[in-house]
């Protein structure tokens, strides 16, 4: 399963396997919803499951409107609907497949991970673009900063979904990262999460998360 809208890459790889949703554009929010955590229920339906269990997703990319087919009719992801297109086997959790569709209760949770914040790196020698993963707590961000062991703290722009960037020479150095949550306003910070020779494709996990 790939990551979609959030740059999460491979889903088994990133640590949110099955357990995720596509969110429509209203809750989607342009990206910042990427990594948060829903619990849902299936409600008023014949399709429900009598027992009515509570699944647990993340939100890891985004279900694109169809503006050609009617809000109750097929465009099910159409602003202002708020609509989770999930995987099969996290359906299947709490309704009958063949439904396809069914109404929801959910709410937004607390994300529950194991270890800490991972970051994998992408871009070259004067541009690093970091895709942030496992993020616990509310898992969410609203800012990102870098360091490296030359440097002070570097303010990072939002690329897309769950991605920051920094347009500077950071090779050779062995990189720290300053996360703050949009939600809760705590801030984390990664110390030396890679080595000096670092290199672009892989991902390194930090000792720290939120919680």
């Amino acid at each position: 399963m790939a990551g979609g809208a959030c740059g999460y890459g491979n889903l088994f790889n990133s640590g949110y396997g099955v357990a995720t949703a596509a969110l429509s554009t209203v809750l989607f929010n342009n990206g910042q919803a990427c990594g948060t955590c829903y619990q849902l229920k299936c409600v008023k339906s014949k399709w429900c499951f009598p027992s009515s269990p509570i699944i647990t997703v993340t939100a890891t990319n985004l279900c694109p409107p169809n503006w050609y087919k009617d809000t109750n009719n097929g465009g099910w992801c159409n602003p202002p609907r708020t609509h989770f297109d999930l995987s099969k086997p996290m359906f299947m959790k709490f309704a009958q497949w063949k439904a396809g569709i069914v109404p929801v209760m959910y709410r937004r949770i607390p994300c529950s991970r194991i270890g800490g914040i991972r970051f994998k790196f992408e871009g070259n020698a004067y541009w690093l673009l970091v895709y942030v993963m496992n993020v616990g707590g509310a898992g969410d961000i609203s800012q990102m900063w870098v360091k490296g062991s030359k440097t002070g703290w570097i303010s990072m722009s939002h690329n897309w979904g769950a991605s920051y960037q920094a347009f500077t020479q950071l090779g050779g150095q062995p990189l720290s990262f300053k996360i703050s949550s949009r939600s809760t306003g705590q801030i984390v910070i990664a110390n030396n999460v890679c080595p000096a020779y670092w290199t672009v494709g892989k991902t390194y996990q930090s000792k720290v998360n939120f919680h």
